[in-house]
């Protein structure tokens, strides 16, 4: 196993991750943009939020290319914007189904989950889980951390004496 403190954490794509995704409002919006909502309207009623907190989550998920604004006009209105969700942002599906997952495992209310996900064409549960492409599902128990190729290691220098080895 690596040495966790051997290797930064300032470059961790998790931090850099929650920092796009992690607020409240923005994955509410991701949630229902997987949900298939797609008008601003649509998003404040589903979520509500302020209306310019969500202008604000929209336009930062845009310039992200985790939505795409979509130019449509009603009959007699202005040009406004839908929003749909990129591949980029589609991918994030199995990090929003992960936390809904556990929310309704330890969260729910004495009657249950909510929401059940379906599998479209055979109606069963669908879960979030982390796998090994040999071996399948595992359990978190099972993974170890390998510094990756954008891994930055620790100045031994810099360590306090008791965490140099």
């Amino acid at each position: 196993m690596t040495d966790r403190f051997a290797f930064s954490s300032e470059n961790c794509s998790l931090l850099r991750a929650l920092d796009l995704v992690g607020e409240r409002w923005t994955l509410l919006v991701i949630r229902e943009a997987l949900l298939g909502v797609r008008r601003f309207d649509d998003f404040a009623r589903a979520i509500g939020c302020a209306r310019n907190l969500l202008a604000t989550r929209l336009a930062r998920l845009a310039d992200a290319d985790i939505l795409i604004r979509i130019p449509y006009r009603e009959p007699g209105q202005r040009i406004r914007d839908e929003y749909a969700l990129t591949s980029r942002g589609r991918e994030l599906a199995t990090s929003v189904v992960a936390l809904m997952e556990w929310g309704d495992r330890h969260l729910a209310d004495a009657k249950g989950a909510p929401l059940k996900l379906r599998h479209r064409s055979c109606g069963k549960t669908v879960h979030a889980t982390l796998s090994c492409a040999t071996h399948g599902a595992v359990s978190p128990r099972d993974v170890a951390l390998a510094p990756g190729p954008g891994a930055v290691r620790v100045n031994p220098v810099l360590l306090r004496a008791d965490e140099r080895r």
